[in-house]
């Protein structure tokens, strides 16, 4: 029997204002596929996502959910009030999730085992969307969602935490939709790549989606021709910052 899709989405349109957010959408997001959203500002990436996920609703069209659907939301931004004495570790309490064994195994997925005890308030950027993304996965998510995952992170820092969403991905079994402006990095962590702008100019593969001239003309020829060739050699180590330190030798 074949399994419905986690979240079907068709003819989706959304206006605002006057203004047209999406234009007849169809996306469809299956087991443990990672799908990326690609787009200029004012695409309609992020209402995408809010839409897909149920926090806002069409104007026209339909999105089913698988039922019993668990999502996992790592947002663009998140504002933690920097006098508010909460830990990582209370931090991922808030998922619903008290276990302690599954938090300590979550953020030792995400490189921050040794920073159950540390203020929220006085972790990097990059530390901060690890421990985000710790406490989207205690929920055990069929899907996980995230929004420009990567901002405020180096280059370097990207490749690694792009790294880790397959790793997710693989360990987790889980399905992966996310929404990037990394186009140098992102065609080799993704299984499809959907070109949003509005409406959807083109989806597929990442080799055939940078070769089509509707993705040309929203990024450019040149930086297309770049992303499809990008390569990132592991001859040094990204801490959870995104700092980067010479690897080790080889044993």
């Amino acid at each position: 029997m074949t399994k419905l899709p986690l979240i079907d989405a068709r003819g989706v349109s959304l206006s605002r204002d006057g203004s047209l957010l999406l234009d007849a959408i169809d996306l469809s997001i299956s087991d443990g596929e990672i799908v990326t959203i690609v787009g200029p500002n004012g695409a309609g990436k992020t209402t995408l996502l809010r839409v897909l996920m149920g926090l806002d609703a069409p104007d026209r069209g339909r999105v089913q959910r698988r039922p019993g659907l668990r999502l996992g939301y790592v947002p663009q931004r998140l504002h933690i009030d920097p006098i508010l004495p909460l830990t990582v570790g209370g931090f991922l309490a808030l998922s619903g999730n008290r276990d302690k064994a599954a938090m300590r195994a979550a953020l030792a997925q995400v490189g921050m085992e040794h920073h159950a005890a540390a203020q929220v308030s006085r972790l990097s950027g990059g530390e901060l969307q690890r421990a985000v993304l710790a406490r989207a996965l205690l929920r055990r998510p069929h899907l996980l969602l995230l929004d420009e995952p990567t901002q405020g992170v180096d280059v370097g820092g990207m490749a690694e935490l792009y790294r880790l969403i397959r790793e997710i991905r693989r360990d987790h079994g889980c399905a992966v939709l996310m929404v990037s402006h990394d186009l140098h990095v992102v065609m080799g962590a993704t299984d499809r790549v959907v070109c949003l702008n509005r409406h959807v100019c083109c989806t597929g593969h990442p080799h055939d989606v940078s070769r089509d001239p509707r993705y040309q003309a929203l990024f450019g020829r040149e930086v297309a021709g770049q992303v499809a060739v990008y390569t990132h050699h592991h001859d040094h180590v990204h801490g959870p910052d995104g700092v980067c330190t010479p690897a080790p030798p080889p044993e």
